[in-house]
């Protein structure tokens, strides 16, 4: 085990879908075997984009920590908490927001691209524009050595560094600059070939049943232009294909060559498809039906996580503010 520490969160908005899985979680699952890992429920984030709407949230922090649990994270390798039940984490975020510049913030690539996706939302406040600021704390706040990201969020990270460093160079040298931990992360597409996406309505939860998977899978689109069974199929632009290279790899040949030969019809091809999916999440299935009614296990879990990882907040956030000669005593 190496002891390098690596933090990430997930917002919590609901039940995990397969893109989940496959994009963050099982690089998560992976890593707890190799670093000491602190995973969190990022609740406070979730509000950056959700303020106007909370009656969920609560639901939806079970649900996350559940699937979780179910996936494979286990509190026995890794440190799972609750953001909100650390303090530290928005003190921190306050003491960054005192020395970032706005500019940093403006030029997020986030910011930009959400407030013009988000038409509908009014997120034109300072929880979404500083939402930098309370990311950099998450991370610094346990002097993450690595943070496991995709290429696209290495923006992100930089900001963090940057933040780091400009609270380094004005105080005292306190935090160390988090690398980037690149996960490689395996795409899947809707089942209507779109991204998967909970407001598309077209993903495969984790905590769906075989039978749901079956009837999702029953449903999925493929090539267009086969019509009939023995019609020459095009697997590059079949959904149910797609599904088929993240698992049931060793087939993939074989499944190519009858396809494009309309060898196989496209309900045998899903038949398929789903036997495999279904034997490959059956042990998160599992799992789930042992954990989903254990609340007391569920609250253990978290209170012993938000526990292990208030401890080291605090003593982080003690070097911060010594650093910045904000630790007032009525004795010195």
């Amino acid at each position: 085990m190496n002891n390098e520490l690596i933090v990430s969160g997930m917002r919590p908005t609901g039940s995990l879908h397969l893109g989940n899985y496959f994009g963050a979680l099982a690089n998560w699952i992976q890593l707890q075997n190799e670093y000491k890992c602190l995973f969190f429920v990022a609740d406070w984030h979730a509000l950056t984009t959700g303020y106007e709407d909370t009656k969920n949230i609560n639901n939806h922090i079970t649900e996350l920590i559940v699937d979780w649990l179910s996936a494979g994270l286990d509190p026995e390798k890794c440190t799972i908490f609750l953001q909100s039940s650390v303090k530290e984490h928005a003190e921190l975020h306050l003491l960054f927001s005192m020395i970032t510049p706005l500019s940093w913030l403006y030029r997020c690539p986030t910011y930009k691209d959400q407030i013009a996706q988000l038409k509908d939302k009014n997120i034109t406040n300072y929880g979404f524009l500083g939402y930098p600021c309370l990311m950099s704390a998450d991370i610094l706040l346990y002097k993450a050595k690595y943070v496991p990201v995709g290429e696209d969020q290495l923006p992100h990270l930089e900001l963090t560094r940057e933040i780091a460093r400009r609270f380094n160079y004005l105080y005292k040298e306190v935090f160390p600059e988090p690398q980037p931990k690149l996960t490689e992360a395996k795409v899947l597409p809707g089942i209507d070939g779109r991204k998967m996406s909970k407001s598309y309505g077209n993903t495969i939860s984790l905590s769906d049943s075989p039978e749901t998977v079956k009837k999702k899978v029953s449903i999925m689109i493929t090539d267009p232009a086969r019509i009939r069974k023995d019609d020459p199929g095009h697997p590059e632009v079949c959904t149910v294909f797609a599904f088929h290279k993240v698992f049931n790899q060793n087939d993939i040949p074989e499944i190519e060559e009858a396809c494009r030969g309309g060898k196989i019809g496209c309900v045998q091809c899903k038949r398929k498809l789903a036997d495999k999916m279904i034997e490959h999440l059956a042990p998160i299935y599992e799992r789930r039906q042992n954990i989903i009614g254990n609340t007391n296990y569920i609250k253990e879990v978290v209170a012993h996580g938000s526990n292990e990882a208030r401890k080291i907040a605090q003593e982080t956030m003690e070097e911060v503010k010594n650093a910045m000669s904000i630790n007032w005593d009525a004795d010195v």
